[in-house]
């Protein structure tokens, strides 16, 4: 693998932070674009399922990396193992699980949680012991892999649990479950709802609520990143005063994926200069292309180094897991991500390069943005078009002409300097008149 894509894996920063089965989506997207040997990956794999009752898949791994028939002894047993707790666990459920199969039956629960233990007491003998029992096979479910079932067991589960943090825990392997099914509109609600308990429960420490700040961050990256309003839920929690204090404190790669958001999500350019701050302040601890892209662009109007960066971000992105989904199209395979993420970079070095020069030479502004000089000319021509901006391309000098509806940068500085001066005027006169007005008392 090239040195500079493992550099930009933030694989060994995220995955901490992620459920272990979340993270096996992360190693099949490695795989598949071959960042790490094949080998290595497969390791890995065995390595986390070994946490997990996965056995039959950990044995097709084994096999595929020692070229065996035949898995060893230890895995063997611990298949036995996990199918007779499996059979036991379902026999412990059985009271419970046939009541949630009986349609009839589930119309007697209401919202009302004391009710439904007693009417479940009384009428089905079904008492404390059962409702945990669901949870223990809702949990050993999830373990196997079963993501389904576990989901419906660990809704059903928390509309009889009385404990506020086993209840927690199941919302936790619902929203995983939730993922790792690609149920998004659902996940997104599980999340919003975690959201909402984080934010309110009273933690043991504040430490503890950070953490599960940051936690929820971590997972929400596969929703985000796949639901359709994603990148405007991103924005709206990550830029959040409280998490964004934990990304800065805690986790500043996320930095990465806010940043990303705010570069293709047009609607939310009005907090772009929020972030640009929040740049600013973190540009000694964390670095990223993404991140040194907007740096370039916002704060030292860099634009022969916005551009190499430009390049270095969409490697960035065609192979990160979140941001590097790929669509096939017939025969041809496409990262939309990438594809819009490049447009509106280009758009972002255009608007900010025009603010500071009112005639831009054709050739260079190609050059910046990355494109060769037809392209660029058909681009603007379009942006023109599509944006109404009051521009015009001079072709017998080559040249784009700006005719800004605001100042530019230089005169920007003048009108404050104006502005300064008057007001510094105005509060000399206050001073003088005070003091004038002490004098005659």
């Amino acid at each position: 693998m090239e040195e500079s894509k493992k550099n930009y894996d933030l694989t060994p920063l995220v995955a901490p932070n992620l459920d272990r089965h979340l993270v096996f989506p992360i190693l099949e997207f490695l795989q598949e674009h071959q960042l790490y040997p094949e080998e290595q990956i497969l390791k890995f794999k065995i390595e986390l399922l070994s946490k997990t009752n996965m056995v039959d898949y950990a044995m097709d791994i084994h096999k595929s990396l020692y070229h065996s028939e035949d898995a060893p002894q230890d895995m063997v047993e611990r298949r036995a193992e996990v199918v007779a707790r499996l059979k036991s666990l379902e026999e412990a459920a059985a009271p419970l699980v046939s009541f949630l199969l009986n349609p009839s039956a589930v119309q007697e629960l209401r919202a009302d949680k004391q009710y439904n233990l007693q009417m479940l007491k009384e009428r089905y003998q079904i008492g404390p012991d059962q409702i945990e029992a669901l949870y223990q096979y809702a949990k050993f479910q999830f373990e196997c892999g079963n993501y389904s079932g576990a989901a419906d067991y660990l809704y059903q589960y928390r509309t009889l649990c009385s404990n506020l943090e086993r209840s927690l825990s199941a919302l936790w392997g619902k929203l995983a479950s939730e993922i790792l099914m690609q149920n998004w509109d659902i996940a997104l609600e599980e999340l919003n709802r975690l959201k909402e308990i984080i934010d309110s429960k009273s933690f043991a420490s504040p430490l503890n609520q950070v953490q599960n700040r940051i936690w929820l961050m971590h997972w929400g990256l596969y929703i985000f990143f796949n639901h359709d309003n994603g990148r405007t839920q991103i924005i709206d929690l990550f830029n959040q005063d409280k998490y964004l204090n934990a990304i800065q404190t805690s986790a500043p790669h996320l930095l990465r994926y806010l940043a990303t958001a705010f570069i293709v999500n047009k609607r939310r350019r009005p907090q772009l200069k929020e972030f640009i701050k929040v740049i600013q302040q973190e540009h000694y601890s964390y670095k990223d292309p993404i991140i040194e892209f907007l740096a370039c662009v916002f704060v030292n109007y860099d634009f022969d180094r916005a551009q190499k960066k430009m390049k270095e971000c969409e490697e960035v992105i065609v192979n990160d897991p979140f941001l590097g989904k790929r669509v096939e199209d017939g025969n041809f395979s496409t990262v939309p991500l990438r594809d819009e993420f490049l447009e509106n970079a280009r758009l972002f070095i255009f608007e900010t390069y025009c603010k500071i020069h009112q005639r831009i030479d054709m050739g260079v502004l190609a050059e910046k943005l990355n494109l060769n000089y037809e392209e660029a000319e058909r681009w603007i021509v379009n942006l023109i078009r599509t944006s109404k901006l009051d521009a015009k391309i001079d072709s017998e000098s080559g040249t784009v002409i700006m005719e800004p509806t605001q100042p530019n940068v230089h005169e920007q500085l003048i009108n404050h300097t104006k502005g300064l001066s008057g007001r510094t005027y105005k509060l000399v006169n206050q001073l003088l008149e005070h003091t004038q007005a002490q004098a005659t008392r």
